[in-house]
This record gives C-alpha cells, structure tokens and sequence, in this order.
C-alpha cells in the first residue's frame, strides 16, 4: 500500500539523512473541466522525477463532478504516495478528491464533506445521479480503509448512521454528530474528522506538516498552472463560457443585419473559436461538434450572401449550430440529468441573446456613432436635398414620340431620349409632344395637334 511505503519514507529519512523531493500541487477554487490537465501533468511530472511523495493543498467548494472523477482516477493510478492538506475547506467535489489520497491532514477549522449532486439550478440532482456520487464516495474512502458509511452520508441525506467507532474506540452517537440523523448531510469539522479517522493529523501550515512529514531535507518544488491551463480554465468556467457563447451568436446576428462582412462578424467568431476551442482542450468537444459548427455557420453564410432570401438553408445552419453548442455543454460521458442541464443551460443563453440583441440594436440605433455611419433622419429640402432627377427644366419644350404612347412610351426631346407618358390620351409614333408638367421624376406630356 502506499501509505505503507510513506511510512517507511519517512522512518529511513530520520535514519539515514537525504535530500528527499516533494512536490506541491495546490487544489483551489472551483472543480472544473480544465483542472484535471494540470492535475495530471503534475503527477506525471512528479513520477517522472521520482517524487517522494505529492502534496495536494486543498481549498475548494466543489465544482463538476466528471472533473473530480477524473482526478480521483489519476490520483489512485499513481504508485507515489499522495498526501491531502485541508486548508481550510473540502466541500462537495473536494471530499472525494482528499478522500482518494492515501492520508489526509487538515488544518484547524476545517472542513470536509457536503458532497450531495446537484443540477445547475442548485436543486438536488436525480436518484441516479445521487446513487452514483454516493457510491464514488464510499468506495473511494474504502479503498484507503476509510468509513465507507461516513463517505456515503456525506452524499445523502437519508443515509441514518446511529453510532461509529472513533479512532480511541470510543463510540460516537448521532446526537454528537448532525449528519448522522437522517435528512442531514454528514459535514465534518476538523475534530471530528480526526475522532473518525476520515483525517490522519491536525496542521496549521504546510511547513509544519511538510516538517511532519519529512523531517530530513528535502526540496519543494511547487507545480503551478501554466498561462494556457488558466486561460483554459478562464475561458471554460461556467461564467466565461455561456458569455462567449452568448457574444458569438450576437455577432453573427449583427453581421446578418449589416451589409458585407465587418467587425460584428469577426468578432462573433472571434467569440466562438475561443468558446469552441477551449471546451475542445479540455475534452468537452471533439471533431464532430467543430464539423457540427463549420457546417452551420457555412449554411447561414450562403443564406445571407448567396442564396436570396432566408429559408431552409439558414434555419439548418442555425440549427447545427445552436446543436454543436449543446454538446459543448455536455461532458465526453454524461451522467444522468446532465442532458436537462446542457438543454437549461443552452435555452439560457438564447433567451440571453435575444434580450442583448435587442437592448443593443436598439440602443445602437439611436448613438451618434450609428447616425453618423447611417443617416437615419429625415433629409430637407431647405438644406439643400432633393430626389427630383431635375426634369422640371424640361417643362414646355417640344420633342418627338418616337414610340407609341399608350399612354407611356419614350419621346425624343432636345435630341435626348425619355420616358415619358401621357394624360391618358393614345399618342402614335412621330406625333409633336410638348411637356407640360413632373409628377414624381415621370415627364407628362401631351400632344401638340
């Protein structure tokens, strides 16, 4: 077992005196679907350099649960023993990744547990999906001899446990315990996570229990994010992502609304390549959605500069589209009540986009800026505007109808071609005609004999 071999790091340590290797990957803030890239380049650079030990520094209210599942997985896969510091919190997502380390250590005022599933709109998940955080929970505490009752209450609430055996021997009842009682999650302070053995050992640092751990010398070496994980993570956090999403669709739609092909265009897909690019990093997305989407957006393409009209066409663009975002929003293997979740999630985004087009539109439309670009008022003819096509100047000259006019038909006038018509009257070919008025930029004219 791990814990055994750490066991034994830490006793030669203290006999023969070495340089030992450490290495830190802190865990903090929200579980998302980039963390675990970080999460495994750490460790396989750790086993890579032949690490004594990793310490993963834990402060997290939870986040997705396919992202905590998938460090788990890495962090039982490793054969170098693991070590959870708690400071300060575990909470939810956090309780499994701690829990699938060999120790855990948690600081004073700690806590661990609160792990139940829930949807996107906070309310409880399904009893699939609470079934299998349940049992994620149980047997990963189990694969490090920890109480698999305790795990699985931290997930459900009707889970009753009426007493436990502390590590004194002692017997804990649930009056001691709140989450012990049915219809209460079990969330654990540092106290009684030491009493129940969920915790091995109380520290207030990491040097402290660094110095606990490997009395001997030793180098630390810190695995931190690199720029492009944080961006990642930035761009595919649950408040980036629909933005971007959202941005992306209303510059496509400006740029349906506008002439040519500018700068709305540009930047909607500016909006979703980064959208679309970072959820492909991270797994969520795979070759089919960017086929999926390329097709969309080459169907409302031609619709707007090919194909007059919007019909067919641009509805099976939009809809590939808005159906490629749909799976962006779903993990590679979706757990139960995830597909509501992505469908919440993507109708939350095109009722988003609907309210922002129309508040900009509108407020566009009125800027001075737009006005400047497009004259939207009305144009006087004291300031010197006029649609006439000057035909008044020909008012009483004499030509001649070189077709019939019946009752229009084209006269020759100044030895210049026009349109002209007549008051009504049958006008033959070669007749003498005279102008007589303008009536909307159409030459009247009538006949001379």
């Amino acid at each position: 077992m791990k814990y055994q071999r750490l066991f034994f790091i830490i006793l030669f340590s203290i006999i023969i005196p070495q340089e030992g290797k450490i290495f830190s990957i802190p865990i903090q803030g929200d579980i998302d679907m980039g963390l675990p890239f970080y999460i495994e380049r750490g460790i396989d650079q750790a086993e890579k350099e032949g690490a004594d030990f990793i310490l993963f520094e834990i402060d997290t209210f939870g986040g997705r649960l396919d992202a905590a599942t998938r460090i788990k997985d890495a962090i039982l896969d490793t054969k170098i023993p693991t070590v959870a510091f708690i400071n300060r919190r575990a909470i939810s997502a956090g309780a499994l990744i701690s829990l699938s380390c060999d120790s855990i250590f948690i600081a004073s005022g700690g806590t661990i547990g609160a792990a139940t599933a829930v949807d996107q709109s906070g309310k409880k998940a399904s009893e699939k999906v609470i079934s299998y955080m349940r049992e994620e929970m149980a047997s990963t505490a189990e694969a490090n001899n920890r109480n698999r009752d305790v795990a699985a209450a931290m997930v459900d609430e009707d889970i009753e446990i009426p007493f436990a055996i502390d590590t004194k021997k002692d017997t804990l009842f649930a009056i001691e315990i709140s989450g012990f009682k049915s219809g209460k999650l079990v969330t654990l302070s540092t106290l009684q996570a030491l009493r129940l053995g969920i915790a091995d050992g109380e520290y207030d640092s990491r040097s402290d229990l660094l110095h606990h751990l490997y009395p001997g010398e030793y180098i630390l070496v810190t695995v931190d994010e690199s720029w492009s994980e944080k961006m990642v993570r930035f761009l595919t956090s649950p408040t980036v992502a629909p933005l971007l999403m959202t941005l992306g669709m209303v510059g496509l739609f400006f740029e349906i609304k506008s002439p040519g092909f500018g700068f709305p265009g540009l930047f909607g897909l500016l909006c979703l390549a980064l959208f679309f690019g970072s959820h492909l990093l991270v797994g969520l997305a795979d070759v089919f959605e960017l086929i999926l989407l390329f097709s969309g957006l080459t169907l409302i393409f031609l619709e707007v500069f090919v194909i007059p009209g919007f019909g067919v066409t641009g509805i099976s663009g939009i809809i590939l589209v808005l159906y490629s975002m749909y799976k962006m929003l779903l993990s590679p293997h979706p757990g139960p009540g995830e597909a509501w979740d992505a469908i919440y999630g993507l109708n939350i985004g095109i009722i988003v986009m609907f309210i922002s087009c129309f508040v900009l539109f509108r407020a566009l439309t009125k800027s001075n800026f737009y006005k400047k670009i497009v004259p939207v008022e009305g144009q006087k003819k004291s300031e010197g505007y006029s649609i006439s096509k000057g035909y008044e100047k020909l008012i009483g000259l004499s030509g001649k109808a070189i077709t019939d006019l019946r009752p229009t038909g084209k006269a020759l006038i100044l030895g210049k071609e026009y349109q002209v018509m007549t008051h009504g009257e049958y006008i033959i070919k070669n007749t003498e005609v005279i102008v007589d008025g303008v009536d909307e930029n159409q030459v009247l004219v009538k006949s001379l004999t």
